[in-house]
């Protein structure tokens, strides 16, 4: 996998982990281990984008 679909794939999962955690956050009890889980998942991608941008 080239290094711009590697970071087009990791985009796509961030945003989707955004609106998993709005989703979550908006519920009458957000369940927060899970919005922990996601945050941190979400905070990793971006490490990792961050990563792989500064290496073009």
């Amino acid at each position: 996998m080239s290094m711009e679909a590697r970071l087009e794939s990791l985009k796509m999962r961030h945003a989707g982990l955004e609106t998993r955690i709005t989703d979550e956050d908006r519920r009458p009890r957000p369940d927060d281990d899970n919005l922990a889980r996601l945050k941190l998942e979400k905070l990793r991608l971006k490490e990792e984008m961050e990563r792989l941008r500064t290496r073009q």
